[in-house]
């Protein structure tokens, strides 16, 4: 993309967002919706991440304030995002996972593999917010949890290159059954670029070399994504922020069971009372 056609995406970004700020832009839902929904196509245009809609979603769910709940709540947005790549007609392959001792996950990751994946995946990047009567807590009582999802591309080393000189590679135990799978237990792969704080864990290959090239590919996909995002702040001048926290405030879709069934997705200012269809895997009310 020259800096012609950049401009003229950032201008056009500029002007809707300008209309955001009219006291009446919210009393024709419908024109606000379309005008949301165009300011992340534009912006996602503006990053370069559109000619890998077509392509596979690396996702990885991690748990953040909220304790059982926040790694139960893992575990939730996992099997919505499973059920919704059986909808499609996707393929998911687990990458690595962390899972505790009650069904939960501190971290998971994986990839959801057909066409139009990341097309339709990458506006789940965010913080994620469960409201609930926690199922960990005797006395029932409501609990507000958070989980961050990161969306990526397949990004090719063509496209961009990872030194790996850069990088700091070793290797750990995965965790899993004994038995037949002592082996594997022995081949995951830990990844970490010092320099920005990025590390990526791949634990579900059979072998050793097959954990680190896919971690490889995913810190290929963490720098492009991170690269990307910090040439637009500077661009516009912004302070550039290397980590989100994980709790209240910066949440960009809730699930709420209690006091009533909700969904909300702050981002699109789009919700509806289907909290169950949602979490099995319905996300149309987003498209």
């Amino acid at each position: 993309m020259d800096n012609k056609e950049r401009e003229k995406l950032e201008k056009r970004i500029q002007e809707l967002e300008g209309e955001m700020y009219s006291a009446d832009f919210w009393n024709d839902k419908e024109h606000a919706q379309f005008v949301l929904k165009e300011i992340e196509r534009l912006k996602g245009e503006l990053l370069g991440e559109k000619k890998y809609d077509k392509g596979k979603a690396i996702i990885s769910i991690f748990a953040g304030a909220g304790g059982d709940d926040a790694e139960d709540f893992v575990r939730i947005l996992y099997e919505m995002y499973t059920a919704f790549a059986e909808r499609e007609g996707y393929t998911v392959n687990l990458l690595s996972q962390s899972p505790n001792t009650l069904g939960g996950y501190r971290s998971i990751s994986f990839e959801v593999v057909g066409k139009g994946a990341y097309g339709k995946l990458k506006g789940e990047s965010g913080v994620h917010r469960l409201v609930r009567k926690s199922p960990f807590n005797k006395q029932g009582k409501r609990q507000t949890s958070f989980a961050l999802v990161e969306v990526l591309p397949e990004i090719q080393a063509s496209e961009f290159h990872l030194d790996e000189s850069e990088l700091e590679i070793s290797f750990a135990r995965s965790g899993g059954a004994g038995g037949q799978n002592v082996n594997k237990r022995e081949t995951a792969v830990r990844v970490v670029h010092p320099k920005t704080g990025l590390s990526v864990f791949i634990s579900e290959e059979r072998t050793q070399e097959r954990n680190r090239e896919r971690a490889l590919e995913i810190m290929r996909a963490k720098l492009y994504k991170k690269h990307q995002e910090d040439e637009e702040k500077k661009r516009k001048g912004l302070t550039i922020s290397d980590k989100v926290s994980i709790e209240w405030g910066n949440q960009m879709r809730s699930y709420i069971f209690d006091p009533y069934q909700m969904v909300k997705d702050h981002k699109h200012n789009k919700e509806t009372t289907r909290l169950h269809d949602v979490l099995a895997g319905d996300l149309s009310f987003l498209f």
